[in-house]
């Protein structure tokens, strides 16, 4: 897997798709405790199609590479992170997807960076002050520590039953053990992925979201919001919300998915980001 290295950090990533792809290249956002696994299938139908998609992993908890350990990780830092990374590999008029805090991380780039996006997809994501939703607020104080989280994350690991509860990935998608086990690994294995983790996890708060949700009229460009509506944390209500926001805006309801609409229906998400460019 290819890799380049920051001022922030060293991101690997993946790229699908021609190089001479005639349609403006595609970079997808993960969120906490994922891994660029959870686009595969969405990337791979795209890339078939002719589109050019790039795929990082984000230093948000399942990555492998550490952090130096004199940057401080905060979702404003990460947006940098993103432009920077777009800089490194020249995308331009970048179509910016989003699911769950990777959602939240786009709304955060087309604020400070609207110039780098050229269109916006968001998957069921954080937005206004549902950041995060609970009972994931809990979660996100056990992820405060290094130590918490390497032993939060071993008994996942271990138990099953526990990793899909409602604390774990139950609510997120329909069971992906291999992947959610795999997306456990980095900070059961190396504990300075959990230290990455926990300053990011100390750094979020619901004010890096709410400002910028009084922001978002801004972006004038192509919006298009495809949504699992079977979600009990991002519901159908919130992404209303989103589509009353964006003066450009369009939601696709997925009747089957959850918030990982990328696994439940990747087959949408596909269909969705294709529409985007009409």
């Amino acid at each position: 897997m290819p890799q380049v290295t920051l001022a922030q950090a060293t991101i690997k990533y993946e790229v699908l798709g021609p190089e001479d792809s005639t349609y403006p290249p595609i970079l997808f956002i993960h969120g906490l405790c994922v891994d660029s696994r959870l686009w595969a299938e969405v990337a791979e139908t795209l890339a078939r199609s002719g589109f050019r998609c790039v795929m990082p992993t984000l230093p948000l908890g399942s990555h492998t590479i550490p952090v130096d350990d004199t940057v401080t990780l905060s979702f404003a830092g990460l947006a940098t992170l993103i432009r920077d990374f777009m800089d490194a590999l020249d995308l331009t008029d970048v179509t910016l997807v989003g699911s769950d805090t990777g959602g939240g991380l786009c709304q955060v780039v087309i604020d400070y960076y609207p110039e780098h996006v050229g269109r916006l997809v968001l998957a069921n994501c954080d937005a206004f002050e549902k950041f995060p939703p609970f009972p994931f607020t809990l979660s996100l104080e056990l992820m405060r520590g290094p130590i918490s989280i390497k032993t939060l994350f071993t008994v996942m690991r271990l138990v099953l039953p526990f990793r899909h509860s409602p604390f774990g990935y139950d609510l997120l998608t329909d069971e992906y053990a291999h992947l959610t086990e795999a997306w456990f690994e980095p900070c059961r294995n190396d504990p300075r992925i959990c230290r990455d983790l926990a300053i990011l996890a100390r750094q979020i708060s619901v004010s890096d979201l709410v400002g910028v949700s009084t922001r978002l009229h801004k972006f004038d460009k192509p919006v298009v919001l495809v949504w699992g509506q079977r979600d009990r944390l991002f519901t159908p209500r919130l992404a209303r919300r989103l589509e009353a926001v964006f003066p450009n805006s369009k939601l696709i309801e997925v009747p089957n998915a959850r918030t990982f609409v990328p696994l439940d229906d990747p087959g949408a998400v596909s269909d969705a980001i294709v529409s985007a460019y009409a």
